[in-house]
């Protein structure tokens, strides 16, 4: 088959071509070594047994008295015969010094010279050797026959190769069937290996999969969202340039368990819930991550899990800050229509001749304003928080919250950064509000001072307060008192502020009976 199509075949049926070759050529070479090793045994098993039965027939008593008779060949020819029978060889040959023989297999070559050679035979050492005499090639050992430690004749013992090879073609039956057995176990599982690799590479070949590689590296890394993929245990598979920035990945990250990677423990189990979640805002680090996970499936079966990631730090900042100029506005709408009522009262009164109450009664809520706003400007000289506070207020007076700033003094150049004052005081300010909801006594007292390297916030309301075994939850990503989704991420935030800048928040009870949140922030030197 031609390099180009096998290399157009499927990935699986090209492993499975490549594995019945290697099996057949495993077969093979295993057959011919065990051929050859069993002609090699067959070989010196012959060679051994032929030295034996020379050896015995050397040493018999019998054949050194025929040997000093008349006639040799008389006595000993039926003896050499009968152990040529028994022996299972083919010859058994007894020559003197001269070399002529005494015994024969065939009658009609005895008195012949014996053919071969004899090495130290005649000076009394055994020798062995494959020769091809009379009866074709054999396998020979020829031993001395001593009488008073003198040499006076020889024995040859011999079997031939034909038979040794016969022997060996027998045994190769057996190695035969085994190869056989070997073959069909090894096609069978390269079958089984190939269907199996098959379903696993969904029938591809290895160019669309080089391909699909490409294109899909290429992707992840070019995308501006966090990927990651996990497989069913939880292990990190595959990550992208985006995930690794976002979540601050180690370089071997692959192959790690998520819940290894120290990020937030709600986060972790959201990713391996084993059901979708889409959307949801975790904080890793000091950036907000709006993070979607859902799980992946073939053919029915769970594959793992994909998990998405966006950094929206910049925009949940800047959405936070809209939120405060939406309230703002909301605010200053109520605001106005309260002052069209307070306007249409001044006229009627006008209208009824009674100018003296129109002028006290509008001085008087202009004075409640303008005092609040003097106030707060001249104690908080940060533009931005002061703005902030303004807005609270107004939002705290339509919501029939008391709102107590008269604590709050700030110079214009506090030391943290005037976002992350907002998002402090913001958050707190709105927990607080949402605490007092529906209480009958609703207030809610704000407390800012510049204490030596550090700013302080408290902010105590006169809601329920927080449970003894809620305290350290508090500012743990997802815990909320209220229902609903996007919760939990407000006092996660102001702890991760807090900590940015050296401080930390600490959750007590105020002495109206509800919260008490404290958040100290160091000044930069």
């Amino acid at each position: 088959m031609p390099v180009k199509a096998l290399r157009d075949l499927p990935v699986a049926r090209q492993v499975m071509l490549l594995q019945v070759l290697m099996v057949a050529l495993l077969v093979v070479v295993l057959l011919a070594l065990a051929a050859h090793d069993a002609r090699r045994d067959a070989r010196a098993e012959a060679e051994q047994r032929a030295l034996a039965v020379a050896q015995t027939v050397a040493d018999a008593p019998g054949v050194e008295r025929a040997l000093g008779s008349r006639d040799p060949t008389a006595r000993l020819q039926p003896y050499a015969e009968e152990v040529r029978a028994e022996a299972d060889v083919d010859f058994v040959v007894v020559m003197g010094l001269d070399r002529i023989r005494w015994t024969h297999p065939d009658p009609n070559r005895i008195g012949e010279e014996f053919i071969g050679d004899l090495g130290d035979a005649p000076r009394g050492q055994v020798f062995t050797q494959q020769y091809t005499g009379t009866l074709g090639p054999s396998v020979r050992a020829v031993v001395p026959v001593e009488t008073d430690g003198e040499v006076v004749a020889m024995v040859s013992v011999g079997i031939t190769v034909e038979r040794i090879d016969a022997r060996v073609r027998s045994d190769l039956v057996l190695i035969l069937a085994g190869a056989a057995v070997l073959l069909v176990a090894g096609l069978a599982g390269a079958w089984r290996l190939g269907r199996r690799l098959r379903r696993q590479t969904h029938g591809l070949g290895e160019r669309e999969i080089a391909r699909m590689y490409e294109y899909y590296r290429a992707v992840l890394h070019a995308v501006r969202e966090g990927l990651v993929l996990l497989d069913r245990e939880g292990r990190v598979t595959l990550v992208n340039d985006e995930a690794r920035r976002l979540l601050d990945l180690p370089e071997d990250v692959e192959g790690r368990r998520l819940d290894d990677l120290a990020l937030p423990p709600g986060m972790v189990a959201a990713s391996l819930g084993g059901s979708p979640e889409s959307d949801e805002t975790w904080l890793v680090g000091e950036r907000a991550l709006v993070v979607s996970s859902a799980p992946a499936a073939w053919e029915g079966r769970d594959v793992g899990v994909v998990v998405t990631l966006r950094d929206r730090t910049e925009l949940r900042a800047v959405t936070g800050e809209l939120e405060t100029v939406r309230r703002l506005t909301d605010a200053l709408r109520a605001q106005n229509h309260e002052a069209a009522n307070r306007l249409h009262t001044v006229v009627s009164l006008v209208e009824m001749g009674r100018t003296d109450e129109a002028v006290d009664f509008a001085t008087e809520e202009l004075q409640v304003a303008q005092l609040l706003a003097d106030r707060v400007a001249g104690a908080v000289e940060e533009p931005i928080l002061a703005a902030l506070l303004l807005g609270k207020a107004a939002e705290a007076a339509e919501r029939g919250i008391q709102l107590d700033l008269s604590d709050v003094t700030l110079a214009a150049d506090p030391g943290p950064a005037a976002r992350d004052l907002v998002t402090v005081v913001g958050n707190l300010l709105d927990n607080a509000m949402e605490a007092v909801a529906g209480r009958v006594e609703r207030v809610v007292r704000l407390r800012v001072a510049e204490e030596d390297d550090r700013v302080v916030i408290i902010v105590t309301d006169t809601g329920p307060g927080i449970d003894d075994t809620d305290v350290s939850r508090v500012a743990e990503q997802g815990w909320s008192t209220k229902a609903g989704p996007g919760r939990g991420v407000g006092l996660a935030l102001v702890r991760q502020v807090a900590l940015r800048n050296g401080g930390d928040l600490h959750v007590g009870r105020a002495r109206e009976g509800g919260a008490e949140l404290t958040v100290t922030l160091r000044r930069a030197p």
